[in-house]
């Protein structure tokens, strides 16, 4: 899948945990189960979030969403444009230069697949993997 991550299958597991019940296995998620080191990162997270809760929004609504400056905002976008996650669309708005952002489908299969690798990681170490 590139740039941090893939979507594979499930985890490998390891032996039981200290303490744990006779049978248990602990299911540990690597990077080839969807994780990616690319949307992790807390704002870039976030960023993807707001965007795959809309087909686009502008970029000054996700600045003021996540509390922080145009540049670091900027920053983050540009990793995830980099890595064919997200798409820029300049336009004119009220007379003035706008830009918005979306979720290119990889972005979007890529953000789900992390969430996934999260979600496995959780339910490991509930002991629900």
């Amino acid at each position: 899948m590139g740039a941090g991550g893939s979507a594979g299958g499930g985890g490998r597991p390891r032996p039981r945990p200290q303490g744990a019940p006779e049978g248990h296995t602990h299911t540990v998620t690597t990077p080839e189960d969807g994780f990616n080191d690319t949307i992790h990162a807390p704002n870039r997270l976030r960023i993807c979030a707001a965007l795959d809760a809309v087909e686009e929004i502008e970029f000054a609504t996700i600045r003021e969403t996540l509390g922080v400056s145009p540049s670091v905002l900027s920053k983050h976008v540009t990793v995830l444009s980099d890595a064919g996650y997200v798409e820029q669309r300049r336009g004119v708005r009220d007379t003035r230069q706008r830009v918005w952002l979306k979720l290119t489908k990889t972005g979007r299969a890529a953000y789900h697949a992390h969430l996934a690798a999260l979600r496995a990681i959780v339910n490991a170490d509930l002991g629900e993997g």
